[in-house]
């Protein structure tokens, strides 16, 4: 099956991690709106009436007939099929409560850049994203880094992964993770980085995976940018 995945074009954003889970998948796909008429295409899904059960924003996935929207969502379904997820219901379930718990982590980093509106530029809310941020430094990344850290900690059979013995969707999201951190918030990560080595030790890992390289290394891997969930803004890197 060619899956098609709908995003907006020129951003990782919240497609950076379902794209991560198709390409350690070896899955056959298209970015439908990096080709030219693919924006068109989503926005005419996005507003088609006639469209059962349709997703909310993107991204969502076109897989056969179903369409499936949000992130975790996405790979949940994902995990099933490609075997980056636990066999047993109460595997799936854990994998999935952490995806979610990943999805809260990367509203509050889009936040603290946008901490008034989405549809308002980040000029327009400097002074509050500057106590927004604040706040995610001080407070919110050490207690989500502490959290999955504990979680890979207290997965007791090496190499540490999040869930068991192999690598799931949850690990190439906390992958994401870091690398956006890492970007938006370099001088923040390099004191908090030392409080989850198991986490950055996962990161090395998935990094280092054959078809994660590979794509890193292409032009199908979009850079981090201003435009995206993880923006670097030095004022507010504290």
């Amino acid at each position: 099956m060619r899956y098609e995945l709908y995003y907006w074009s020129g951003i990782q954003g919240r497609g950076e991690f379902v794209r991560l889970a198709l390409e350690e998948a070896g899955a056959d796909y298209v970015d439908v709106c990096r080709r030219d008429g693919g924006e068109d295409a989503m926005m005419a899904i996005l507003r088609s009436e006639s469209v059962m059960r349709p997703p909310f924003a993107p991204p969502f996935l076109k897989a056969g007939r179903q369409l499936i929207g949000q992130t975790a969502n996405i790979l949940l379904f994902l995990g099933a099929r490609h075997a980056l997820a636990p066999a047993d219901a109460a595997g799936r379930l854990w994998a999935h409560q952490l995806q979610l718990t990943v999805a809260d982590l990367v509203t509050e980093v889009h936040d603290s850049h946008h901490p008034l509106a989405g549809s308002m530029y980040y000029e327009e809310q400097k002074p509050a994203a500057r106590k927004r941020a604040a706040e995610l430094v001080a407070r919110r990344l050490p207690k989500f880094l502490d959290y999955f850290e504990r979680v890979l900690v207290g997965n007791a059979r090496p190499p540490k992964y999040a869930i068991g013995r192999g690598l799931t969707y949850v690990d190439l999201s906390l992958f994401q993770v870091v690398s956006g951190l890492r970007y938006a918030y370099p001088n923040a990560m390099s004191r908090l980085e030392r409080r989850c080595p198991a986490l950055i030790g996962l990161h090395d890992r998935v990094q280092a995976r054959p078809r994660i390289a590979a794509y890193l290394a292409s032009e199908r891997r979009l850079p981090h940018s201003e435009h995206g969930i993880f923006r670097h803004y030095r004022e507010l890197d504290a």
